[in-house]
């Protein structure tokens, strides 16, 4: 079994910055790619971005490219998501999540570990 743990949410400033983490614990072998997906209130789930396993590869949506980037730290057995500029429209839950494969996508169906997500909300 492998367990993520997000760290890191809370309550910001529009235009503050802020870094997210995903801790992996547990059969670490069964998380190759990672991404992160948000949730808002009254929205489905959504791809933010992602990452290969070996941290080579990266993958963000349009709607935030520019702003949030995605890292890995393997010997630490973390993945990290900074997003800069804040804007309340980036208020939401957000999770990560691991498949199998060395490639991340874009649909959570491809995903089969979630971690239970960590709270941002951005005051204006």
């Amino acid at each position: 079994q492998v367990t993520l743990v997000e760290s890191g949410g809370g309550l910001v400033q529009a235009g503050d910055s802020l870094r997210l983490s995903c801790a992996v614990s547990g059969r670490i072998d069964y998380v190759a790619a990672m991404a992160w997906f948000r949730q808002s209130a009254g929205k489905e789930r959504e791809f933010v971005s992602g990452i290969s396993q070996n941290g080579g590869y990266t993958d963000v949506a349009e709607s935030v490219k520019g702003r949030f980037f995605v890292s890995r730290n393997n010997a630490k057995n973390e993945m990290y998501l900074e997003i800069d500029i804040l804007k309340p429209e980036d208020t939401a839950v957000y999770y990560c999540a691991g498949r199998g494969q060395d490639y991340p996508s874009q649909s959570e169906e491809d995903y089969t570990t979630w971690g239970q997500g960590t709270q941002v909300t951005v005051s204006s």
